[in-house]
């Protein structure tokens, strides 16, 4: 495929608006709509503004679609794609792609417009005409209360230059350009197919498009140039002039220090521009001519914060040597520069903002007198355009209120919050692969990454509406469909699902896992009555160990018509939850309720038994089949050349058992950086006496196998890191570690770990060491059981049974130390082979367009502990993750008659292979490479590999290539030898979708 977007001609955009309007309700793939509601807009440049906000120079104005949807979200200040002399496939060729990578933070490694000038103000003209037409058409606003801000650059010959002179000329006074013509003359032409715009409205579009520039400029221009171009700017063209600066003017040591406050200390650069860029000590007293200079000649001035920042490629995230940062870890450093600057102007100086703003810091830097506000991060995430909603929604006021001063307080204020802010803190962790290993299919892709990343694929959309409901009972009846474990599992479960979340890409991820302890809470009275033991299926089965494992595949085989024994050498069911894990994680009158639930199908349990001989029992009660869910106890020893360490477990189960009053001294060493290592530290800090507890570890948090939730909690508790140490002697209450340094980052992401010579001293009263369990192979061995070498038995795969026929194995015992999800689905897996069926039932989501699309776009917070999490975006039943996020609308949802849900396809001459619908595609695919194409012709269809098809003529025949092989298709041939589902899906764009064509 091509990378070189092809505009589309005015008539054609504007078919396609009305054509979607009137049948989806949508423009260019956009659902919703802002209206402005304010009576009295705000000024700026002489010119009304109905909303303070808009698109950044960048990937959302680069073409007229892309202005179209901004405005339809409720932009209204439109910073438009950069000019220079540089253009179309001269350009295009120096961009490395995938050129966008906006997963958390935002990097880019794009620079300018893609078009050829020309093609680029051919563009803005269109849009232009675009805004005018909907703004009237569908009531949106105030058809002259939007503006267009042109960005050129990157220095004065360049500028000067031809085609960047005529373009400034002729976006300053388009009357009589070809474009413009050509726009005016469409819309008077078909008339007839509007309700609301008429000639007079077609002939009142103002041809001045533009008044006001910003000038950027690449990193390194003197401040001569700089000063050049913006005096040019202001004296020969009479433009209101924007500078744009960079966020290098903020100082190297600043910059760092700020990054590495907030969690981006992995983040790379040197201070190479810091010393080649404009320094602030230039900066302000060329500011000040240029002020003065734009004030004498009766017209605005002031300064675009900020322009990207440039960091070093350190992890393969873009083809490039360096990327431009933006986003949320660029919003501290430009609020940096904006407040250094309002102080030193008084708050006199107007300032454009870009860098880091979304629906949760807009109206602070709004009223702060900090505006226009353009952004691209967020509009690049899940949601895309519509993000622009809620944040003008928010901004929305009786009565505009004009442009003063910039507010130091305030500035001051959105500073200090920042700096502990959530929504831009980086997490202690590196942000997980949330992907399924599957690749996009072609047709029917819309998924649910929570339950498939769930190991026993949870109806979880399903239980989180019965929740929202209030109807608790029901939703854990969902839930026990294929989970036994709901309190273990909503109050310690890992929660992969919330991993995979899609609202991860908002703010946080749906509160799943509390939704499900409040289903069982909130429902286990009502339900516990009604379970029953199923009809006898002539099954007689035991399971060995009442771990979380054993429980579960207690329930399963009791509630299926089993006849099941549980035998426990402890004096109560729970295993490693209920002696070990600490009752400040849960409780364990929860643990015991879990318990009661397999009770309650019938499953019987026996405390104090030890069973050695397997074989031996099964003969002796006559078990059709055994469960062995044995636990994983054998012990990793801390290599140590002098001294001991206590194993984690054990001292777990002390505290457990002796309820915290236990005596350790008042120095306590953890070594190892996993769940059970927290829980250890926040355990041991709970001990009388107790003054410190240290955990130490051998590279840094960032790389630390605990979860994230369990690292912040130990960090919560008082419990002291010490990272990059790695022991090797305890003599004298003293524990003697080796320093160690990390590597580069190597190819598949890990940093290798080397000591440096530098010996660290801790005191240490106690050491314990929590550095992983393993299983304890003696026990297969002894029974004939066929083991691996690390003592873990061998099994069937579709079964968990071992080399003894009817025996199976499940849970840490199994497959080594995990967590209590996996166990349940190991449990699930044996039983499900025992008894010859399925376990559990796939729920749809029960969901709407209307009510998904609602909620699209839309950023909140979780709600606090206790309540239920309504954010779930239904996932399964409308995804347009691809289409959301792309800036071009290269990505399109279609409605297939016959078909409950819509299908994506992609549109090649709209893509320019920027990348990012990989990002958030929740499967491992590029939809702009893997999903069904559009072409616009043969060649086009020849210039890429992808799947897809494109019309020959207007008769419905179309050259089709699935699977790599080619052939001739005519619309609604049910003979064809084209997969139906495909035939579909070119049947449908060419009688339902002829706009796309």
């Amino acid at each position: 495929m091509s990378d070189i977007m092809i505009p589309i001609p005015f008539g054609k955009l504007m078919n396609r608006m009305l054509l979607e309007y009137k049948k989806e309700g949508s423009v260019f793939g956009v659902p919703r709509c802002y209206k402005a509601k304010s009576p009295a807009p705000f000024h700026l440049f002489g010119r009304k503004l109905e909303t303070q906000i808009g698109p950044a120079a960048g990937p959302h104005t680069q073409l007229a679609q892309n202005i179209a949807a901004s405005y339809y979200g409720g932009a209204r200040f439109f910073e438009l794609k950069t000019v220079q002399k540089m253009d179309g496939r001269e350009l295009a060729s120096c961009v490395k792609k995938p050129c966008i990578s906006a997963e958390d933070e935002c990097y880019n490694c794009e620079w300018s417009t893609e078009l050829e000038v020309p093609q680029a103000f051919d563009e803005y003209v269109k849009a232009w005409f675009l805004l005018k037409v909907m703004a009237k058409e569908w009531g949106l606003g105030d058809p002259d209360a939007f503006q267009f801000n042109i960005s050129v650059g990157y220095d004065l010959a360049g500028i000067q230059t031809p085609k960047v002179d005529r373009f400034i000329n002729e976006m300053m006074h388009a009357g009589e350009t070809e474009s413009f013509q050509s726009c005016r003359t469409w819309l008077l032409k078909n008339l007839d197919r509007f309700e609301h715009l008429k000639r007079e409205d077609v002939e009142a579009i103002r041809e001045d498009i533009v008044n006001s520039v910003t000038v950027s400029t690449l990193h390194g221009c003197p401040p001569e140039e700089i000063e050049a171009i913006a005096s040019y700017l202001i004296t020969e063209k009479g433009l209101h002039t924007f500078v744009k600066c960079n966020p290098t003017l903020l100082g190297y040591e600043k910059a760092r220090e700020l990054l590495d406050s907030m969690g981006y200390d992995y983040i790379q650069f040197t201070d190479l521009h810091f010393r080649e860029d404009l320094q602030y000590r230039d900066a302000v007293p060329m500011l000040r001519r240029l002020k003065a200079l734009a004030e004498s000649k009766h017209l605005s001035f002031g300064v675009k914060i900020t322009n990207t920042f440039p960091v070093d490629v350190k992890n393969h995230e873009l083809p490039s040597e360096e990327m431009y940062m933006s986003g949320k870890s660029l919003f501290p450093l430009s609020l940096s520069v904006a407040r250094m600057l309002t102080e030193d102007f008084g708050g006199e100086l107007r300032i454009s903002y870009s860098g880091g703003c979304d629906f949760f810091n807009i109206k602070e830097v709004a009223e702060s007198g900090i505006w226009p506000v353009t952004m691209a991060t967020t509009l690049l995430k899940t949601g895309g355009y519509l993000r622009f909603i809620q944040m003008a929604e928010l901004l929305d006021s009786e009565k505009a209120v004009e442009w003063k001063f910039v507010s130091l307080s305030a500035v001051d204020a959105i500073l200090k919050k920042a700096v502990t802010d959530p929504h831009l803190l980086k997490p202690i962790k590196p942000i997980p692969n949330r992907k399924s290993e599957d690749s996009v299919p072609l047709v029917d892709c819309y998924t649910m990454p929570c339950r498939n990343r769930c190991p026993i694929h949870q109806d979880i959309t399903g239980y989180g509406r019965l929740v929202k409901e209030g109807a608790y009972r029901e939703a854990l009846e969902v839930i026990l469909d294929k989970n036994p474990l709901p309190f273990m599992t909503g109050r310690i479960c890992t929660h992969s699902c919330q991993t995979a979340c899609t609202r991860n890409h908002y703010e946080t991820a749906v509160q799943i896992r509390n939704n499900k302890l409040i289903a069982a809470r909130n429902g286990y009275e009502a339900v516990l009555p009604t379970l029953k033991k199923g009809a006898a299926c002539g099954k007689r089965v035991a399971v060995i160990g009442a771990g979380p494992a054993g429980i579960a595949a207690a329930f399963f085989l009791a509630r299926a018509g089993a006849e099941v024994h549980v035998y426990e050498e402890n004096e109560r069911a729970g295993g490693v939850v209920s002696y070990i894990i600490p009752s400040f994680r849960i409780d364990e009158k929860e643990i015991q309720k879990d318990v009661g639930l397999a009770k309650s199908c019938g499953a019987v349990f026996h405390f104090g038994q030890r069973i050695e001989d397997v074989e031996a029992l099964r003969e002796k009660e006559g078990f059709d089949a055994v469960i062995l869910a044995i636990g994983a106890h054998r012990e990793m020893p801390l290599p140590l050349e002098k001294g001991e360490a206590e194993n984690a477990l054990h001292f777990l189960r002390r505290f457990k058992e002796e309820e915290g009053r236990i005596r350790i001294g008042k120095n306590v060493v953890i070594v190892g950086a996993g769940n059970t290592a927290m829980d250890t530290a926040r355990a041991a800090i709970r001990c009388e006496g107790v003054e410190k507890v240290f955990l130490v570890y051998r590279r840094t948090k960032r790389y630390m196998p605990a979860d994230q939730e369990e690292l912040e909690e130990a960090i919560e508790d008082g419990v002291l890191f010490r990272e990059l140490l790695s022991p090797f002697t305890l003599e004298n209450g003293v524990l003697r570690c080796h320093r160690t340094v990390l590597s580069e980052m190597e190819e598949g992401g890990r940093r290798s770990v080397r000591e440096t010579g530098e010996v660290v001293e801790i005191p240490c009263d106690s050491l314990i060491a929590s550095i992983g369990e393993g299983v304890d192979g003696s026990f297969y061995e002894k029974n004939g059981i066929r083991t691996d070498q690390k003592g873990r038995p061998v099994l069937e795969p579709e079964s968990n049974e071992t080399s003894v026929k009817g025996v199976y194995a499940a849970g840490d015992g199994a497959f080594g130390a995990s967590v209590i999800v996996k166990a349940i689905a190991n449990a699930k897996l044996a039983s499900e082979a025992i008894l010859n069926q399925r376990i559990g039932t796939d729920r749809p989501s029960r969901s709407s367009a209307e009510e998904i699309h609602g909620k699209k776009g839309i950023l909140s917070e979780a709600p606090e502990a206790g309540k239920a999490d309504s954010r779930c975006l239904s996932c399964d039943y409308i995804c347009e993750n691809c289409a959301d996020v792309c800036p071009n609308r290269a990505n399109v949802s279609i409605s297939v008659p016959g078909e409950e849900m819509r299908q994506i396809i992609h549109i090649d001459s709209m893509c320019n292979e920027c990348g990012n619908c990989r990002t958030f595609c929740p499967y491992d695919s590029a939809p702009y490479k893997d999903k069904f194409t559009l072409f616009r012709n043969a060649s086009d269809m020849a210039d890429s590999t992808n799947d897809g098809f494109f019309f020959q003529d207007s008769e419905g025949n179309a050259r089709v290539r699935l699977g790599g092989q080619e052939m001739d298709y005519r619309v609604g041939d049910r003979n064809s030898r084209l997969f139906y589902r495909i035939a579909e899906l070119v049947d449908t764009v060419f009688r339902d979708y002829p706009y796309l064509i």
